[in-house]
């Protein structure tokens, strides 16, 4: 999972850059291999050679391997919201309202998705557990992509583009739980399609045409 473009790497200089490239490495392993066989199932001893590096350096970054996988979640969370925020405000620059905004946010988010669909998968299984010792940073990061989406939603009221009468909180985490489920049933089951036939479909459904054409 690549944060080069996105400034989520740490550190300054050679040393910082060296981290960096170690930790991706140990990400890249991690959610690979939690994907294929359950976080249990996976031992630090798996993550490190799959990442070729010595069993001591994932304890050196990460603690532990429940330390991997919550950073992990920063991470590939942090990923996709500064890929959402940048969508919007290149519609925005661009001169498209709240609606073109969002429809952006839609494409910047499958496109995601599409990228890291191993990430993806693991991100909405935890959603669901509710004993694991990360959950409370899951709930920082979802409210951080969550409340991406709520800012173009009040903006859009605010601008007499969207209804007064909207819930944004609520209709913020409908968008984005669109974006995933259809994403990961469009990975799963209906892999032939394009992204722009997924955008498409989507579109429709954020601009309320899809309920219009039935009627």
């Amino acid at each position: 999972m690549d944060s080069s473009s996105t400034g989520t790497g740490t550190g300054t200089g050679t040393g910082g850059d060296r981290r960096q490239a170690t930790r991706q490495k140990l990400y890249e392993a991690a959610v690979t291999l939690i994907a294929e066989q359950g976080f249990s199932s996976t031992t630090v001893d798996e993550i490190a050679e799959r990442a070729g590096v010595a069993k001591g350096t994932v304890y050196y970054n990460f603690q532990s391997k429940a330390g991997l996988f919550e950073a992990l979640l920063r991470h590939g969370v942090g990923l996709l919201t500064a890929a959402l925020r940048e969508a919007a405000e290149r519609t925005s620059a661009e001169g498209g309202g709240s609606v073109a905004a969002l429809d952006a946010m839609i494409r910047a988010g499958l496109a995601f998705i599409d990228r890291y669909p191993a990430f993806t998968q693991l991100y909405v299984a935890e959603l669901w557990r509710t004993n694991r010792a990360w959950q409370a940073t899951l709930g920082v990061v979802r409210q951080e992509v969550v409340a991406v989406v709520e800012q173009a939603l009040t903006e859009g009221v605010a601008a007499g583009e969207l209804s007064e009468e909207i819930d944004v909180p609520l209709t913020a985490a409908a968008l984005v739980g669109m974006v995933l489920v259809a994403a990961l049933d469009w990975q799963a089951f209906q892999p032939g399609r394009s992204l722009d036939e997924v955008h498409g479909a989507l579109s429709l459904l954020l601009q309320g045409r899809v309920a219009g054409r039935l009627a």
